[in-house]
């Protein structure tokens, strides 16, 4: 008998994104478990056949019984950033939950370097990915890149301006589609392989501030001017933009992070996985250059 394969968070953009990978693949819906606070949200993938169970992450029953008889499960990562060790409890919930199912593979989307990293949540993710080896259960770790789609939370201000002030100095990044993750996900999600895994994974090409600057001149027409500043100035401009306080330190770390290096790797896994090439940074503002000028 197949594998039941199920997806947290399957009304996010990324959950939603592998659920049409795994349709796309010819997986058989009644094979796939989507798990949702909000089944409502996943009428249109409940019509054509895939099983919709209703969970909260920080109810653990629900997730015991919404995880019943699922064979291999993926735990997408939970956006709880606004009360300090809230998102880990919910991955503890969840890997519990997967253990008490008798899953027979837990797969996770954690972050690159979580060990090194200086980002405040880089820990919710090196916890989560230390309790589900602690399971004994095997496991792939998905170490996501940042999505190219987060250009979108600074590009469009900076093109409207002409300026982009950055603390992330001469600090190189490759960004990924989100459509690559989850295809790569996906594919993780329908192997057979039980063996325990850990993936990193990056676009084909890091690339500066500058260079990405320079890319999103040449796609716009519009010129656009990198100036670098003091991670102390970038977190007095985000409160003088009305950044939400909390959100102030994680944005400014993403910066740092880049400028200190850990999350300048390229590798080739995502490509790996998927079976196909991956997105480019040039192809993907090309076809975003309109959103992205306003």
């Amino acid at each position: 008998m197949s594998d039941t394969l199920l997806v947290t968070g399957a009304t996010g953009q990324l959950g939603r994104l592998v659920l049409d990978k795994l349709l796309a693949s010819g997986t058989k819906p009644a094979r796939i478990i989507a798990i949702s606070r909000d089944t409502a949200k996943l009428a249109d993938y409940a019509a054509k056949g895939v099983v919709t169970r209703q969970a909260d992450f920080d109810d653990a029953a629900s997730l015991d019984a919404a995880f019943a008889g699922a064979d291999r499960i993926l735990i997408i990562s939970t956006d709880a950033l606004d009360a300090p060790g809230k998102r880990l409890r919910q991955h503890l919930a969840a890997v519990a939950a997967a253990k008490k199912a008798g899953t027979r593979h837990i797969l996770y989307t954690s972050m690159p370097n979580p060990e090194t990293s200086v980002i405040p949540f880089a820990p919710d993710h090196l916890g989560t990915e230390n309790a589900i080896k602690a399971t004994g259960i095997p496991y792939t770790i998905l170490r996501n890149g940042w999505y190219m789609e987060n250009l979108f939370l600074s590009l469009p201000h900076a093109l409207s301006t002409g300026q982009w002030f950055t603390s992330a100095g001469a600090g190189s990044l490759a960004h990924i589609a989100r459509a690559d993750l989850a295809a790569a996900a996906a594919a993780a999600l329908i192997a057979a392989s039980g063996e325990s895994k850990t993936y990193t994974l990056t676009g084909a090409k890091a690339y500066t501030t500058e260079d990405i600057a320079a890319l999103v001149t040449e796609m716009t027409g519009k010129p656009l001017q990198v100036i670098q500043i003091t991670d102390e100035q970038l977190a007095g401009g985000l409160q003088a933009a009305g950044i939400p306080g909390f959100m102030i330190p994680v944005i400014v770390s993403f910066d740092a992070n880049t400028r200190e290096g850990h999350i300048s790797m390229v590798t080739e896994d995502a490509a790996t996985l998927s079976g196909k090439p991956l997105t480019t940074l040039s192809s993907f503002l090309e076809a975003n250059a309109a959103a992205l000028a306003g």
